[in-house]
């Protein structure tokens, strides 16, 4: 059983370290770079070196290990049926064949099974680690002084930003929530657990009211956002301003060093 806690997505560990003093432009940018130079990865050693620089970051930034592997068990099920896709439908060497289907195991299968799992399994701890590292309030003015030059075209940042860092901190919130209903109704006596239209009656009978308490988390959102006189735009300041250190302009070198060489490599083929 899932908890809601357990997700690291959208939550945020306050720690003294050096990765959360990092500017949130530092951040954000890096973890792009990054994402964009795991996924030109062609090679088993790529992701390797990736995932040693990923332990670095959370030792660096003095988060409990097991909150990040937590946080990937719960996608547990989308990295094995990106296994199980990969296992059946890679041409190559057969090494089992199920029988009246005709689908074979492949060794050429078994390896980008795996590559792609861990591929994906780095995605996902990429983000939880931005979140868990980033203040939703950092968050949102970071991603709103990176797209400030979209003004010019007449996009809202502000309300943009503010919608993305929003809806990234609800996630372990809907989460939590979703454990709570699922908890009430095994205690109504519902059953949740059985064949296929059992467990699809099931989701109904979660997905209704996991449904109406976003809407009502939204509305009082809204409303204390108003209470507070919240306004966004040009007009808005900021108590603490951005500025990049001498810390933020060598991650960003190093992260845009990883993407060129991930580039280079990817092509050079």
């Amino acid at each position: 059983m899932w908890q809601g806690s357990d997700i690291a997505l959208g939550r945020y560990v306050a720690a003294d370290s050096a990765v959360h003093r990092l500017d949130p432009r530092t951040k954000l940018a890096s973890c792009v770079l990054l994402l964009v130079a795991i996924l030109l990865a062609h090679h088993i050693v790529e992701l390797l070196a990736a995932i040693l620089l990923l332990v670095a970051v959370t030792m660096a930034a003095k988060l409990p290990p097991r909150l990040v592997w937590r946080n990937l068990r719960l996608f547990l099920w989308l990295l094995i049926i990106t296994l199980i896709l990969h296992l059946f439908f890679t041409p190559g060497r057969p090494i089992i064949e199920i029988p009246g289907v005709g689908w074979q195991v492949t060794w050429e299968g078994v390896g980008r099974g795996i590559f792609y799992v861990v591929r994906l399994g780095l995605v996902i701890t990429m983000a939880a680690l931005l979140t868990l590292t980033t203040s939703p309030l950092e968050l949102t003015d970071g991603i709103e002084r990176l797209i400030r030059p979209l003004r010019r075209l007449r996009v809202p940042t502000s309300e943009l930003a503010m919608m993305l860092a929003i809806a990234l901190r609800f996630v372990p919130t809907l989460f939590a929530e979703g454990r709570r209903i699922r908890m009430a109704q095994l205690a109504r006596g519902a059953r949740l657990e059985g064949n296929l239209m059992v467990r699809l009656r099931g989701v109904v009978a979660l997905a209704a009211p996991l449904l109406i308490s976003s809407f009502r988390r939204a509305d009082e959102l809204a409303l204390a956002l108003e209470a507070r006189c919240y306004r966004g735009g040009q007009t808005r300041t900021q108590l603490i301003e951005l500025r990049l250190r001498e810390a933020d302009y060598v991650v960003l070198a190093a992260a845009g060093a990883a993407c060129v060489a991930a580039g280079i490599a990817r092509w050079s083929l």
